[in-house]
């Protein structure tokens, strides 16, 4: 597997995709031999160097941490290194929409890591979103998204508890209603219940949950705090302040007020009953 980049950048940057295809080799996609990393810091677009959000440094300890605490069961990074990578970079959703700069983490920054996590045994190659794809596909904006999408205001818990589960983080991240938090919260709950747990099923209940949104308005079933954006605001500001996130307990988000106990209780118990409508492939027969 590959090793990490010889020149590694003190800061994160933007790249583009057109910029990072010349990196993405046979090679590399292959896990054979990497990138010395000279070449490609010539093709960054540098971010604001006072702002001391962009320091690499703490990213790259954190997936170094992670490969060395999962190193025979790679898909249970996942659920340690979301909400740290989410605490430790501290940006707007608006930032992270950016592609450019999780192409920069994962192809300047961390390279290995993404061959690390990502490497297809059945295919021998590593795919080329996991570098530079879509938010539900990419190495770390998957991660980052879904710590967001999951976190119940400071608590990272749930996000642990969802990212245990690939299919669910990839089956939400691709749909808008996740952007609900009581929703987020319930899915949560639904899958601690036992109700969904295979592939399958998530997949099933996620349709019927994204059909039913179309009549049913969840904002009426499941009402929610309103979000103060003080609060993410302040967290951002403090980032040059911030502590390292632990690594032995999960740290602590934005300051935000918690999903109403009893908004996430009537949108598990729904979903737990439509589930048992919902278009599983392959359940009629086993029924």
């Amino acid at each position: 597997m590959i090793e990490k980049p010889h020149h590694l950048p003190q800061r994160l940057g933007l790249l583009s995709a057109t910029a990072a295809d010349p990196f993405l080799t046979g090679d590399l996609l292959t896990g054979v031999r990497g990138h010395g990393g000279v070449d490609l810091a010539k093709v960054v677009e540098p971010l604001p160097e006072e702002d001391p959000r962009w320091e690499a440094e703490p990213l790259r300890e954190l997936v170094e941490d992670a490969m060395h605490a999962f190193q025979d069961k790679r898909t249970e990074a996942d659920a340690w290194l979301a909400p740290r990578l989410h605490a430790s970079l501290r940006i707007t959703r608006r930032e992270a929409t950016d592609r450019r700069l999780w192409t920069h983490l994962a192809l300047a920054v961390a390279p290995d890591y993404v061959a690390w996590r990502h490497f297809s045994r059945s295919k021998l190659k590593i795919n080329s979103e996991r570098f530079r794809g879509a938010i539900d596909r990419q190495c770390f904006s998957r991660l980052w998204w879904a710590a967001e999408m999951f976190r119940n205001g400071a608590d990272y818990s749930p996000v642990v508890a969802a990212c245990a589960n690939q299919d669910l983080i990839h089956s939400a991240l691709r749909r808008d209603l996740i952007d609900h938090r009581p929703t987020a919260q319930a899915l949560v709950a639904v899958l601690g219940r036992g109700v969904a747990t295979t592939g399958r099923e998530i997949e099933g209940l996620m349709t019927a949950i994204n059909a039913a949104g179309a009549t049913l308005v969840y904002d009426v079933l499941a009402p929610d705090e309103t979000r103060d954006p003080e609060a993410l605001r302040r967290w951002v500001a403090e980032a040059d302040s911030a502590p390292p996130v632990p690594r032995h307990s999960l740290p602590t988000g934005p300051d935000e007020e918690p999903v109403p106990e009893e908004s996430v209780t009537a949108l598990t118990d729904f979903f737990a009953e439509l589930f048992e409508t919902a278009p599983v492939r392959g359940r009629a027969l086993q029924d």
